[in-house]
């Protein structure tokens, strides 16, 4: 229940992420601007501070990173049978198939 929760906060995360970076104001010249005239406008822009756009980017960002770890997090912990959430393969294992000596 924890992990679809977690997984479902994740990807709408993710897609507000997407979403607000996309909506973003196109700042021109970009990193290269930075290292040639004007470089306080290219960092901070004009207003010189961060907008409310910004601010949403932020947040969702460290969110990202937060649901990131804590899915991480959950899916390594051990089940109640002693493995792993993680998937692993079910294919032979090598140790299955040694023949015996005779």
């Amino acid at each position: 229940m924890l992990v679809n929760l977690l997984y479902f906060l994740h990807f709408l995360i993710t897609l507000g992420l997407i979403v607000v970076v996309l909506m973003q104001a196109d700042k021109g010249s970009g990193l290269s601007g930075a290292f040639g005239g004007g470089a306080s406008q290219t960092i901070f822009g004009s207003t010189g501070g961060i907008d409310f756009i910004g601010k949403i980017t932020t947040t969702l960002a460290i969110l990202f990173m937060l649901t990131s770890l804590g899915l991480c997090v959950v899916l390594t912990q051990p089940s109640e049978a002693g493995k792993t959430n993680v998937r692993q393969s079910a294919g032979p294992r090598a140790a299955d198939h040694v023949p015996s000596v005779d």
